[in-house]
């Protein structure tokens, strides 16, 4: 009877390989195809006007610094906020709903928020005005002043995406044993001897998955820089957006879309050498 149904597994989980296969894999070979082909024979040419492009330095250099800048911040920020909410002992779902507000709102809302506070006739300027602190409306997302810009685009990708990073430290923490910090307590540990020693390790697997994905969410992010910055602060899928919607180039985009993905899986590699999980220590 066990060897006549044996087929039974395979058949569940066939709705979902089918599924995956016509949205995933075949959107994907396809990309590839149109990344290393002109008209329908391998070539280099989509590859070759990408790197050439006026736009793809500035591009790439943008995307990692904003990376390199948000991520950690984002990461320390989850840290102290998932550690104040696992010593709660009342109003910890309340806290957890207000931080996680963000994760309701779409990437281009989220976005539209902040030009609002930021632009030339925002909330920011209006403050300051009313306080006496500037003397005329201060332009802060424009060309002419590259930095007030990126930390404004910094800033609203760091209010957006904290707080998936801090449901998965959250998670990570919920795991930890209390005997284990009892213990430490006990034989006089600091705080921050346990947090190192102790918590930390513990929480290594959720630790790597939340700086896998929120490092392959900020290579990918484009709608709060667009929003923010349009044109004035390239990223590269704000360019492989161009090339498709404007040039109407699908080959050069697949390009953009290619190295993206190439990018993310480096990161990816990175940090599962330098996080590393014992076997034990996974859920």
């Amino acid at each position: 009877m066990t060897q006549s149904r044996s087929w039974i597994p395979y058949a569940l989980i066939l709705p979902s390989v089918v599924f995956l296969g016509l949205l995933f894999v075949v959107p994907l070979v396809q990309t590839l195809w149109l990344a290393v082909s002109d008209n329908g024979t391998p070539s280099l040419a989509n590859m070759t006007t990408m790197v050439t492009d006026l736009n793809f330095g500035r591009s790439v250099l943008n995307t990692f610094v904003l990376t390199l800048a948000v991520v950690p911040i984002q990461i320390i920020m989850a840290l102290t906020m998932g550690s104040m909410v696992a010593k709660m002992n009342g109003g910890r779902e309340t806290i957890l709903w207000i931080w996680t507000i963000p994760l309701g709102i779409s990437d281009l809302a989220a976005g539209m928020v902040w030009l609002s506070i930021l632009q030339n006739t925002g909330y920011l300027n209006s403050i300051l005005f009313g306080m006496g602190l500037i003397e005329r409306q201060t332009a802060w997302l424009t060309y002419q002043t590259p930095v007030a810009l990126f930390i404004g685009i910094a800033i609203a990708e760091i209010w957006r995406g904290t707080a998936i990073v801090m449901i998965i430290i959250v998670a990570g923490l919920n795991q930890v044993p209390k005997e284990f910090k009892e213990a430490a307590e006990i034989f006089g540990a600091s705080p921050w001897t346990r947090f190192t020693r102790i918590t930390l390790p513990l929480i290594r697997p959720a630790l790597q998955s939340a700086l896998i994905l929120r490092t392959v969410l900020a290579f990918e992010v484009f709608a709060v820089v667009y929003a923010l910055g349009g044109r004035n602060f390239p990223v590269l899928v704000g360019e492989a957006y161009n090339w498709q919607n404007q040039n109407q180039n699908y080959g050069v985009a697949a390009a953009y879309a290619v190295l993206i993905m190439v990018i993310s899986l480096a990161a990816t590699l990175v940090y599962l050498k330098a996080v590393k999980v014992d076997p034990e220590r996974l859920p």
